[in-house]
């Protein structure tokens, strides 16, 4: 049951104005709704009389000269003897926002600084509130007279059993259960017996006793910790390691088991929506029934229709993209972040929050257990592990025998490619060799498109987005050249924007679309497939990729970073790094270990069956750190060392950071508004401000941008600080500062 938490405020009686439409009354019965809008804080509303009201319950109210939905809050009323208030209009028939997710709301809107409204938002819409789909069924008839009785039989007793009172049942599972025929069912209805009925479409549900896959010994003693975690019914949070192929899908699949078998919900994280298809077959085949979905790309009615089963307890296992972490669940067991690492996990627009800090957060609210899975675990989770406050679950090895990837660096000072080529002779050999023994291989470059500039060769033109700081891509699958920040898009100019030379743009470095073409030119009878977010948009179209690769109509794939989250195709055993030192140039702090995770992972999508795999990856740098442990599989060595070199300067995990980006439509006004916040910048022990600097991308969308940086140690909460200094500064209102705690991207 949802917890409906502490009843609304009644000391006296309301006046009704007799309105109907949330009217003006001078009451003391008064109770505070949150609207999912960019306010901070809730309104205060008059309380019909007769009308329950408890925190959590939805409702209608007045705003302005419109009716919105909110929910009742846990705030107490403010101090408004004799104020005329408008009155809630209607108290909606949905079910309550269960504590927990209150609470969550105000927990992520203290520390994202975002509004409380605005985080709302991401739990409620107004459009999640309306009707669902009804199937058609069956229900009981009038009453029987003595013919009716005298027509009664067995079968037709059976049948009015299993309806009971005021149940509805399709022909066919109608049958099924009281083991009489559809045409009984039919013969039933045509005499009275039963009439037509609706039910909401209800999913079969997932049995955590459906047979599955058999763990091996090391799977099972990890399996064995998160069973106990889960059954526990307290926070708690365990980082399962695991090498790539050890299987760790299917040991915290176990902790899902688990949780569903004591009638509790689950949830499953997945940083991209490409592979929610590939894991709804995995969870299907492991439960026996398909779990509900919850991304961005679904349909509105099949939003409302999941959002309505989670409030109502009908969904007991959930997989979904970040989102789907402010689902109204009444009784979580268990939280899972698959691919714990990814930086897709953070949200950076709107409320900018990361999930999977979220997840934990969640959990802890809820009281459960939550699980961040990965073969390459983010520094901050494995610094939490190493201090005791998470719990370590290992996998070192693959599963059933599949031996780990052999990584090797391909010197491109020692191997360069053809003039005018981007693979070197050693990556082609080494894919033909893997084509002609009948296996797959795969090429991976983490660069969308088909070039990343195109340059006039007259005057040194670069073709740039009018409105970011940034060249705009070629992409000759559509002879478009693109921005990837705003979308911005042009045909490509048949003479030079800045000269006016004719035919002389060329393209620039390569991205995928220029490496499938060089790759037809080596390889011609390779039958090619591209997997880009430009080409695959969407979980089905992933999942027919899939089907072709899996079903060996594919010999070639190339692919961008989607390639290196959690598939596994037996047969793949070469992948191509393409560039690999493309990730270690900039200055975000993480560059270096993100590359390490990145890389480790697409050359773990090789080699998961019998045959063994390698990887082979381009690089001019193979003395690099990175390289050095990618080559030697010592990425705990790698981890400790990054640490060694954040821990002195308290950058993160060690230490906090907070981003204040100021925006303007004007770059007057942006430089004097951050004059105006350097002038009123903090200062105190234990905490810096860096900036302000014009932000790598100075321009983006139109705007102008300019970046501050707040580092401080552990023990300064950040959030105070920066309320204190926005506070203290006055800044006109073309001018937007937007906070960012805990960046990852300072771009």
């Amino acid at each position: 049951m949802h917890d409906a938490g502490p009843p609304g405020v009644v000391s006296g009686a309301l006046v009704p104005d007799g309105t109907g439409f949330g009217g003006w009354g001078v009451t003391a019965a008064r109770v505070t709704v949150l609207l999912p809008l960019p306010f901070d804080h809730p309104f205060d509303y008059a309380q019909p009389e007769g009308m329950v009201l408890r925190a959590g319950d939805l409702v209608s109210v007045p705003l302005g000269g419109r009716m919105v939905v909110g929910a009742v809050w846990d705030d107490a009323p403010g101090d408004a003897a004799g104020a005329r208030l408008r009155a809630v209009a209607a108290k909606l028939q949905a079910p309550a926002l269960p504590d927990n997710l209150r609470r969550f709301v105000d927990w992520v809107a203290q520390y994202t600084m975002a509004p409380r409204g605005a985080v709302l938002a991401l739990a409620l819409k107004a459009n999640l509130l309306g009707p669902v789909a009804q199937a058609q069924g069956w229900q009981r008839g009038a009453a029987l007279g003595a013919k009716g009785r005298s027509a009664m039989t067995a079968a037709r007793a059976r049948v009015l059993d299993v309806l009971g009172d005021g149940a509805v049942w399709e022909t066919g599972q109608l049958a099924e259960a009281a083991a009489v025929s559809a045409s009984v069912v039919r013969a039933m209805a045509r005499a009275g017996f039963l009439v037509p009925g609706l039910r909401a479409v209800q999913a079969p549900q997932p049995d955590p006793d459906y047979p599955g896959p058999v763990l091996s010994a090391a799977q099972e003693a990890e399996a064995v910790l998160l069973r106990a975690a889960v059954l526990a019914r307290e926070f708690s949070v365990t980082l399962l390691e695991g090498v790539t192929g050890s299987g760790k899908t299917e040991v915290y699949l176990e902790a899902v088991a688990a949780a569903l078998r004591h009638g509790q919900q689950a949830l499953v994280l997945l940083p991209e929506i490409a592979l929610s298809a590939q894991f709804t077959a995995r969870l299907t085949a492991r439960f026996g029934a398909a779990p509900a979905v919850w991304h961005s790309a679904l349909s509105p009615a099949k939003r409302r229709a999941t959002w309505q089963a989670v409030a109502a307890g009908r969904v007991a296992l959930v997989l979904g993209a970040r989102s789907a972490l402010f689902l109204p669940f009444d009784d979580l067991g268990v939280v899972i972040v698959d691919e714990e690492h990814e930086a897709a996990y953070k949200q950076e627009e709107g409320v900018i929050y990361h999930a999977r800090d979220m997840a934990v957060v969640r959990a802890r609210l809820a009281g459960c257990a939550a699980i961040l899975a990965s073969a390459t675990p983010s520094l901050e989770s494995w610094v939490n592990a190493t201090r005791g406050r998470y719990r370590h679950a290992m996998l070192a090895a693959r599963h059933g025998g599949a031996a780990a990837p052999a990584m090797t660096s391909v010197d491109l000072r020692l191997a360069p490619p053809e003039r005018g080529r981007f693979l070197s002779p050693v990556m082609i050999e080494a894919i033909g060799a893997t084509l002609a023994s009948g296996a797959q291989a795969m090429l991976f470059l983490n660069r969308r498109g088909y070039a990343p500039l195109m340059l006039c060769r007259r005057c040194g033109h670069r073709v740039s987005c009018p409105h970011c700081t940034a060249w705009l891509v070629a992409h000759r699958a559509h002879d478009r050249l693109l921005c990837h920040h705003c979308g911005h898009t042009i045909r490509v100019p048949t003479q030079c924007p800045s000269c006016g030379a004719a035919e002389s743009l060329v393209p620039i470095g390569p991205g995928v679309e220029r490496i499938a073409e060089e790759a037809r030119a080596v390889l011609p009878q390779a039958r090619q497939l591209l997997m880009t977010s430009d080409v695959i948009g969407s979980a089905e179209q992933a999942q027919a990729a899939v089907g072709a690769i899996e079903a060996g109509a594919v010999d070639l794939v190339i692919g961008t970073q989607m390639m290196a989250k959690g598939w596994h195709f037996p047969n793949l055993t070469l992948v191509g790094v393409v560039d690999a030192d493309l990730g270690l140039a900039g200055g975000d702090l993480r560059a270096a270990e993100r590359s390490a995770q990145l890389l480790h992972q697409v050359a773990g999508r090789v080699g998961r069956a019998e045959q063994p795999g390698r990887a082979l990856l381009q690089t001019y740098q193979p003395e690099h750190p990175v390289m050095q442990a990618l080559a030697s599989g010592d990425l705990a060595g790698f981890r400790a060392a990054e640490a060694a070199l954040r821990r002195p300067g308290h950058w993160p995990p060690f230490g906090r950071l907070a981003a204040v980006i100021v925006t303007a439509d004007e770059a007057d006004a942006g430089a004097d508004a951050c004059r105006a916040l350097a002038m009123q910048a903090p200062a105190q022990d234990g905490l810096v401000v860096l900036g302000p600097a014009p932000a790598p991308f100075a321009m983006l969308r139109g705007r102008h941008r300019w970046r501050f940086l707040l580092k401080a140690e552990r023990r300064v909460a950040v959030q105070p600080v920066l309320r204190d200094w926005m506070a203290r500064t006055k800044l006109p209102r073309s001018v937007r500062v937007i906070i960012d705690i805990d960046p990852i991207s300072f771009l």
